[in-house]
């Protein structure tokens, strides 16, 4: 299970650097004009919200699931104290993308917050697809991984979309780290404890958009960053390229929109899933930060 758990962190975060180069693009014929089939990492455009990123980086959203990587890493375990810390480090000379959420956060922890109150009222599927590191940490412990992938959730996104996506998430990549087809544990997991009717009535439409044509599904169940939108794309593409890892994340980029968050979503499950073996080397090279993580994820037991 480890290698697949592995997978599923390198996975997350490559997902999330082969979206930088079209990230926020929400017009498709640009992305076509402009770039061509994203199979390859690219940096971003010029004008683009990431202008100072190169080939290889991360997102503002990669940058904190690695700041989380590397705060369970150093202590072996989540502390939310800790991760509160390295959090506001990292933005606190921020040079790339500062994105609502974590504004809104920033200033609560300006203003005395402590990290369980420091929230903003985002819905962004940013915070709950963070997830990866956690799970990796938890993978064996499905009741503690559900409280800490709330904290860690919390402290920056507090609305009940962005809760209930974390929980979802955390319960399905755990079940499919332990064997169980991707399919099957969300349909599960739909049937067992989705809270917030609109959030699942979205998810179930997602299952049936399986196989169908996935930049107009993605057009029509939402480009955007909010959890009841992106989520229910990240789970069409989850379930209509299951086997297929690398199709599944380049047609998430094709997709237009917030596909980095959607990224860290649909890498985290299909790596979980499908393991390191089926991971694009070609593009496991051009990640800049590839070694540090491996050398992390060797830290935690």
């Amino acid at each position: 299970m480890r290698m697949h758990a592995k997978a599923m962190v390198m996975a997350s975060l490559l997902a999330d650097s082969l979206a930088l180069g079209a990230h926020w693009i929400y017009d498709t014929h640009q992305i076509d004009r402009e770039i061509g089939r994203v199979d390859r990492l690219l940096p971003p455009l010029p004008g683009s919200y990431h202008k100072d990123k190169k080939r290889g980086d991360f997102t503002h959203y990669g940058d904190q699931v690695l700041v989380l990587l590397e705060s369970i890493a150093r202590n072996n375990e989540f502390i939310l104290q800790g991760f509160s810390r390295d959090w506001q480090h990292l933005f606190s000379s921020y040079t790339g993308y500062v994105d609502r959420a974590t504004e809104q956060t920033m200033n609560n922890f300006a203003a005395g917050a402590p990290p369980e109150k420091s929230g903003s009222d985002s819905d962004d599927l940013g915070g709950p697809a963070r997830l990866a590191p956690l799970i990796f940490c938890y993978r064996d412990d499905l009741k503690t991984l559900l409280s800490l992938a709330e904290q860690q959730t919390k402290m920056t996104h507090t609305a009940p979309a962005a809760l209930a996506a974390a929980d979802f998430l955390a319960r399905v990549t755990f079940a499919v780290l332990h064997g169980a087809h991707p399919a099957d544990a969300i349909q599960t997991t739909l049937d067992q404890s989705v809270s917030g009717i609109n959030l699942k009535m979205k998810l179930k439409a997602s299952l049936a958009s399986t196989g169908k044509n996935s930049r107009q599904v993605i057009a029509h169940l939402g480009q955007m960053c909010g959890a009841g939108d992106a989520l229910p794309s990240a789970i069409h593409l989850i379930t209509s390229y299951p086997e297929n890892l690398e199709t599944a994340l380049i047609e998430n980029t094709m997709a237009g929109g917030d596909s980095a968050a959607r990224g860290l979503v649909v890498g985290m499950v299909l790596g979980a899933h499908l393991g390191m073996e089926k991971i694009p080397e070609k593009w496991l090279k051009e990640l800049r930060k590839k070694e540090h993580i491996t050398a992390l994820l060797s830290q935690i037991p």
